[in-house]
């Protein structure tokens, strides 16, 4: 694995209070790019971009820094708060309600990238309005691959301009209720192909605990989800299979063909330590043997023979 880092993110870093049927945890770090850089430098160095104020705790940024992350893109306001998100998961640990949001020094975020920042070959756009995802594509000079997210709030007030950084990217990460939204289109391969048509190659469509579809092309390949015995914590699971995904290919600096299929599965693989604790606690102690026996694991997951039908 090389050692400069040539892979970026641009998000939200938070503080998250998650209630779920079991349990609380009321400071729970949380945010789209701290949750890919965590899985994602697992895999290859990150460059995170974002915005946090005086509350958010020191000892997560020594962390963060200690993982590989590069942190000299997050700015700090001495006299602002993070940005805040309160939540309560059903039952089912799928579906959740939204309680409190505030949005604070996040409200003004304006990213900047670094000089050393701007040679990123591996960019990923988390999800932020999608005017500030255009701002940052014209600071970075000539990357490889551009990913991006978005949710159905973009889709609603800013579709013009979510249509026109889709039509600038590679690989789109979306969830399923999201992509037929974006299309009109009420089913799946039609939305994800409508989307190719739009721009991004490579269309991801998130699907929860059904795993995931990869649409690069014409070729499409379908990613298992583990099934778990018990879900600790779901938040952050989309961001995390992002930073597996977008990290692989930087890993191997390959963004084509099977490379993308096993990137998928690194998704899969660490979202699935991610939803076993709160915050990034279930990625906290990840080493390569243990990631390298998930991955497997989900390999043995659809193998099977192949045998013709006589």
């Amino acid at each position: 694995m090389s050692t400069a880092p040539r892979l970026l993110v641009v998000g939200s870093v938070a503080i998250d209070w998650i209630i779920t049927p079991r349990a609380e945890r009321p400071e729970a770090v949380g945010g789209s790019a701290t949750f890919f850089s965590v899985a994602a430098s697992q895999l290859a160095p990150v460059r995170l971009v974002g915005v946090v104020g005086h509350d958010f705790p020191q000892a997560t940024i020594a962390d963060l820094r200690a993982r590989g992350v590069d942190m000299d893109g997050l700015e700090i306001v001495p006299d602002g708060l993070t940005f805040r998100w309160k939540g309560r998961y059903h039952d089912n640990m799928n579906a959740r309600d939204t309680l409190e949001t505030q949005l604070n020094v996040f409200a003004n975020f304006d990213p900047k990238l670094p000089a050393s920042y701007r040679d990123s070959e591996y960019l990923f756009l988390a999800n932020i309005q999608p005017d500030l995802q255009l701002q940052v594509l014209e600071q970075v000079a000539r990357p490889r691959l551009v990913g991006l997210d978005t949710m159905n709030l973009w889709i609603d007030i800013a579709k013009p301009s979510l249509l026109k950084v889709l039509g600038r990217v590679d690989a789109l990460l979306i969830n399923e209720e999201e992509a037929m939204q974006l299309t009109g289109e009420h089913n799946l391969v039609k939305a994800a192909r409508g989307i190719q048509r739009i721009g991004p190659k490579s269309v991801v469509v998130k699907r929860g605990e059904y795993g995931a579809l990869l649409f690069h092309g014409e070729d499409v390949f379908s990613a298992p989800a583990l099934p778990l015995e018990e879900v600790v914590d779901p938040t952050g699971a989309g961001d995390v299979f992002a930073g597996g995904f977008m990290g692989w290919i930087a890993r191997c600096d390959s963004p084509h063909g099977d490379d993308l299929r096993t990137a998928m599965i690194y998704g899969s693989t660490l979202a699935s330590f991610c939803v076993q604790g709160f915050s990034y606690d279930g990625l906290a102690e990840l080493d390569a043997s243990r990631i390298r026996a998930r991955f497997d694991a989900f390999a043995r997951l659809t193998d099977f023979r192949r045998a013709e039908l006589r």
